[in-house]
Order: C-alpha cells, then sequence, then structure tokens
C-alpha cells in the first residue's frame, strides 16, 4: 500500500475535528482500498447504485392502499427519480465472480479519556441497524450473491472516539452476536493496513 495513502489516513484524524467529518472518512477508506486493489480481480465504488430503487416496486395490501395518499402515477414516477432505497456508503466486488459486500461507515464521538459518558451519546451506530431487517438482509444477499449464512452480506467500519468507548463497544459487539467479522473499528492509533489485512483475513473469502 502507497504511503502516501497511509499518510492520507492521519491527515484525516487532523482535519476531521470534534465534530468529525463522515464524508471525508469515507473517501479515505475508498482510497484506501483503491491503492490495496491495484492488479487484482477487486473494485471499490463509492456509494454504489445496485439498491437505489429498491422500495418502489414494492406492493402494498388493497386495506394499506385505501388507507394512504396514492399520487398519480405521473406524480410518482417524479417523486421517484431520485430513488426509493438505499445508498451503501461502499461496495467491494469480486469482478471474476460477480459477488458484492456492501459497507457502511459509521463515524461518531465516543466516551474517552477526559470526557463524560455523555460524549457517547451520538446515534449514528443505531442507523446502522436497518441493515439486519429481514427484507434488507434479503436483498443484499440476493444482490450481492453472498448466500453464506456463516456471515452478512455486508461489512460495517467505525471510526472516531465510539472505537474505543467501553460502553459502544459492548453494545456493538452484543448486536453482532458471532458475526463479529462483520464490523471492523478502525481506531485512531491505526493505519490503512489493519482496515485492508481485516478484510483479507476474514472477508475477501465470501466474494470468491
Amino acid at each position: 500500500m502507497a504511503k502516501k495513502d497511509l499518510q492520507g489516513r492521519e491527515n484525516w484524524q487532523t482535519e476531521s475535528g470534534p465534530k468529525g467529518k463522515a464524508g471525508v472518512a469515507e473517501k479515505n477508506l475508498i482510497a484506501v482500498f483503491r491503492e490495496a486493489f491495484k492488479g487484482t480481480e477487486y473494485i471499490i465504488s463509492d456509494h454504489p447504485t445496485d439498491l437505489k430503487h429498491l422500495y418502489e416496486n414494492v406492493e402494498l395490501s388493497p386495506e394499506t392502499l385505501a388507507q394512504i395518499f396514492n399520487p398519480d402515477k405521473a406524480t410518482m414516477k417524479n417523486a421517484q427519480k431520485r430513488g426509493w432505497g438505499v445508498s451503501p456508503d461502499f461496495s467491494i466486488k469480486n469482478t471474476k465472480t460477480g459477488k458484492i459486500l456492501f459497507g457502511e461507515i459509521k463515524r461518531q464521538d465516543g466516551w474517552v479519556e477526559g470526557k463524560d459518558p455523555s460524549a457517547g451519546r451520538g446515534n449514528a451506530h443505531e442507523r446502522m441497524c436497518k441493515l439486519f431487517t429481514p427484507g434488507l438482509m434479503k436483498a443484499y444477499r440476493q444482490i450481492g450473491k453472498i448466500t453464506d449464512p456463516s456471515i452478512l452480506p455486508f461489512w460495517v467500519v467505525l471510526e472516531g472516539d465510539i472505537t474505543r468507548d467501553p460502553k459502544r463497544n459492548r453494545e456493538i459487539s452484543f448486536w453482532f452476536d458471532e458475526y463479529d467479522k462483520n464490523f471492523f473499528m478502525w481506531r485512531p492509533n491505526m493505519s490503512g493496513k489493519e482496515l485492508v489485512e481485516h478484510f483479507n483475513t476474514y472477508l475477501k473469502e465470501y466474494l470468491d
């Protein structure tokens, strides 16, 4: 991996500030993997559109339709221009097998030295719980072709002080249970090397 990309990780830590800049973090993760994947069958995509229109054709029951707003077809089509679905932060694809691992980046403050426990009150990490819903889980598996039940079809990378927060580490570990390889705490003392090593060691095989 190029030295400049690992230095980029350090630059992100400096630039992010106390509030954090998730957009910068996303771009840095993308840069790290683009460098790591050079000359391989793997590619990383920034905000893939595979699930952009996921909800648009969901069939509702007559009972539900009778109780909600139902615009005409032209109005509905116009409202759906930007897509009724989900946009993961990134995806990693094996171009030979066509298998895709979808990914989310969650950056959040946390309770660490010199802070009160209330510093960990953010809820960015809670928004990843949508990934565990039956519908999204099924769609991720069908579109990404990762059907092996021993692994989840998505990967969550967490950044910021939440990665050292004693409560949040326990909470997230409890949520994922035996699927502990499906999340990664990208702690401030780490470079892109540890991130790529986690993928190579625990997740890459499911894309082969």
